[in-house]
């Protein structure tokens, strides 16, 4: 009996809920023995020219090692230049590791103080004396890309980085688009910029091996990531380096992608003092410069026939991408790619450009530019409904695309979904929700006119998932029956031990608890990728499912000559993990007899796996909300939703994942937002100030099942990581403005405070 597709539980959370993780902040081993503390010294201004840098003070201070500056380095100063130029974007926009002759952002790098103790760090940072000279500070980006804006990089022609008219994306816009349209709509939609917060804030530490190789411990998403560019930045040798991800790690959601400066000039301080270093931020440090996500504006038109039939669609992104242009600068071009979402529409425009702020470099974020594009053409859809008079529900049915369209290429040109039913997760949303009812209900509460109104809000989304580049993964059978999964994705919460130990059980026959799962270590595991973008499970997954097939192929032909058979005579009998004859079962071999006839006393398959695109998951959010039009207090009552990400793996962990995915993107329609004073300073720079969701502001899920099994790979299998983030958002949204509709309020941008909704009502009362 197969255990795939059952009720596991997790195999990491009895660690986690007794004594708990080991994060870099807790590493004790011997390479760190007498290890010094980083302490950096930021930017205080958000542009500003740097007229000197006095650490006189500082340096005098106790426990003070050394004091650098962007002077001091001996390594090329824009170490992400590299991965920059490989981006597309021009090598001059590159980040110093330390900031040279001027800073862009508050929180840049500046120097660094190394101290004996950690707590004399921020101290002699304190001490130390930068002088600057302010500047006029971007923080609009529509200003930013006009017309004489002050350049955050005078060497680049405008803060304009990243448009995807260079993608070969045609960007003309018809001045006739929209005139054979019978029902238009239009609004401007912001999608603000959030931060990640992860539980464990950045960090690493590192010193040299007893074989003279820099190692060192990351809180990261990809431990190989860090090691190469780690080798590219500090120009060390191949081989040099050992990384280290964790060996657990309190979250990612995107940001930590790869390495910041900060990472790798602990390594650089490592090869300066000769000694081990560490560092760890402190939280106000993570909001203000760890890569924060969203922020676009985005200008939308949709169009179509009073039947409800919509035709046409056109986008305008403005992508705030911060003072450097990361991989958030590209996201633009994935909101593109998703731009007409779930729906059949066949007429679409889009532009999309990024724009270079005086804020934080953004990065990928949960769902990196595909909830953005849900966020826009679902409030489209619901724009457009009521302009034409018509159920949001109907609309959307009657304009998805069919299942039977599938493999159904996109109006962008950028994508070809792979399969999907999009009816089917929006009937069985309403069913389960019993929409009629919730309708008739809030006829009743609108009939009534108290202050206290119910809005029902629908988002039905697709997404897409995984990559070409494909994932490493090696199963090693060892002498006593055991075995090893090692694999080149990175968990941070997602349960690769219980998921990666159900597939190897499940086609070895051993059980889940001899089997060791490894990741994140780069001499274990030298060849990776790393875990972002939703791809573990189809690509590291089925990595992990074809090593263990070829480890008992391999077993099988060890166990034909033993058992005095033809290779295709013998099966393993999975239940009992032993090898016989096909008919004699009487006879049987188990791992031990067989690995004991190996050549090399264990039996070991290394397979990639690369699907030839990515996956597209979808489904059907709805969300009820109560709003109270005398404050503007929003209260989500119920939240409900159906995601399909093919074949479930193991439901407790994508319903794990669909809570905190939708956990977020309810935060971000109703909580969050990182903002900035008109001078640039971070106003959001601790959990004060930037509102996150506890379980108090959030129902329990309604969560709906649906299976619609991808062909690219033989699990089936789709991302589910993300899910949550691109529908919760925009269902949410529309649920506010659906209780506001009565009072002739049509949009509210997000979050959706109780001020934006107060002042939303009364602007429309007066």
């Amino acid at each position: 009996m197969s255990i795939l597709g059952t009720r596991v539980l997790r195999r990491e959370d009895p660690a986690f809920l007794t004594v708990g993780g080991t994060y870099v902040a807790d590493v004790r081993d011997p390479v760190l023995d007498g290890a010094a503390y980083v302490t950096y010294v930021r930017s205080e201004m958000a542009h500003a020219l740097i007229r000197s840098i006095d650490a006189a003070a500082a340096t005098a201070m106790p426990g003070v090692v050394a004091v650098f500056t962007a002077a001091d380095l001996d390594t090329p100063p824009a170490a992400h230049a590299a991965m920059t130029a490989s981006m597309g974007f021009p090598a001059n926009l590159a980040r110093p590791l330390l900031a040279i002759d001027r800073v862009r952002f508050v929180g840049e790098l500046v120097a660094i103080v190394v101290t004996e103790q950690p707590y004399q760090g921020p101290d002699a940072a304190a001490a130390v004396i930068v002088d600057y000279e302010p500047l006029p500070v971007v923080l609009d980006p529509l200003a930013g890309r006009a017309d004489g804006a002050p350049l955050l990089h005078p060497d680049h022609a405008s803060n304009v980085c990243f448009d995807i008219a260079g993608m070969g994306v045609p960007t003309d816009f018809a001045d006739d688009f929209f005139a054979a349209c019978e029902v238009t709509a239009s609004a401007r939609i912001v999608n603000q910029r959030v931060a990640a917060c992860p539980l464990e804030v950045r960090s690493a530490a590192a010193g040299y091996a007893a074989d003279g190789r820099l190692t060192m411990w990351a809180s990261s998403q990809g431990a190989q990531q860090v090691r190469d560019e780690l080798i590219a930045a500090l120009g060390l040798a191949e081989g040099s380096v050992r990384v280290i991800a964790g060996p657990d790690v309190g979250g990612g959601f995107g940001p930590k992608i790869g390495t910041y400066p900060e990472e790798l000039l602990v390594g650089w301080c490592v090869g300066k003092l000769r000694r081990p270093v560490r560092w760890v931020e402190t939280r106000t440090e993570n909001m203000i410069a760890m890569g924060h996500g969203r922020d676009q504006v985005q200008f939308v038109t949709i169009g179509g026939t009073a039947d409800g039939t919509v035709t046409h669609y056109r986008i305008d992104i403005v992508h705030d991408c911060g003072a450097y242009p990361l991989l958030g600068a590209f996201l633009p071009f994935l909101t593109h790619m998703m731009a007409t979402g779930c729906y059949d529409i066949a007429n679409l425009e889009t532009r999309a450009v990024s724009v270079m702020t005086n804020k934080v470099p953004t990065v990928a974020y949960r769902g990196a530019g595909r909830p953005e594009a849900a966020a826009a053409i679902e409030r489209a859809m619901d724009l457009f409904a009521d302009a034409a008079g018509l159920d949001p529900a109907a609309v959307r049915v009657k304009n998805f695309i069919q299942p039977d369209q599938f493999p159904f290429a996109t109006k962008s040109g950028a994508a070809v979904y792979d399969c999907g039913d999009y009816p089917g997760a929006l009937e069985r949303l309403l069913a389960l929700a019993g929409y009629d009812g919730l309708l008739a209900t809030q006829a009743a509460r609108r009939a009534a006119g108290g202050p206290r109104q119910l809005g029902i809000g629908l988002a039905v989304y697709v997404e897409t998932t995984g990559d070409p580049d494909g994932e490493h993964g090696r199963v090693t059978v060892h002498a006593d029956g055991s075995a090893t999964v090692f694999s080149g994705s990175s968990a941070h919460g997602q349960g690769h031990k219980t998921a990666w130990s159900m597939l190897a059980a499940n086609e070895l026959g051993i059980p889940m608890e001899r089997i060791t799962v490894i990741e994140g270590d780069t001499d274990l595991v030298p060849q990776g990728v790393g875990t972002f973008g939703s791809r573990s499970l189809q690509l590291g997954g089925v990595a992990v499912l074809n090593a263990s097939r070829s480890v008992v192929t391999a077993a099988k032909s060890i166990a034909a000559r033993l058992l005095e058979a033809d290779d295709a005579d013998v099966v393993l009998d999975t239940d009992a993990g032993r090898f016989h004859v096909a008919g004699t079962p009487a006879h049987a071999l188990g791992w031990v007899e067989v690995v004991a006839a190996a050549d090399d006393a264990e039996l070991t398959a290394l397979e990639r796996f690369a699907p030839p695109s990515g996956s597209f998951p979808f489904g059907a959010h709805l969300a009820v909300v109560e709003v109270d039009t005398d404050t503007g207090k929003v209260v989500l009552q119920r939240f409900v939703s159906v995601d399909d990400s093919g074949t479930i793996l193991n439901p407790v962990i994508a319903e794990g994942q669909r809570h905190g995915g939708i956990a977020q993107g309810v935060g971000q329609a109703l909580l969050e937002q990182v903002s900035y004073d008109a001078d640039g300073n971070p106003q959001s720079a601790n959990f004060a100030d930037y509102l996150l969701p506890s379980a108090a502001e959030l129902p329990s899920f309604e969560l709906g099942v649906m299976e619609t099994p991808t062909p690219l790979n033989p699990l089936g299998a789709k991302g589910i990581g993300e899910s949550g983030t691109i529908g919760a958002t925009p269902a949410v949204q529309n649920a506010v403005v659906d209780a506001l509709s009565a009072y002739g309020v049509r949009h509210v941008d997000i979050p959706a405070s109780p001020e934006r909704v107060w002042r939303a009502l009364h602007e429309q009362r007066t």
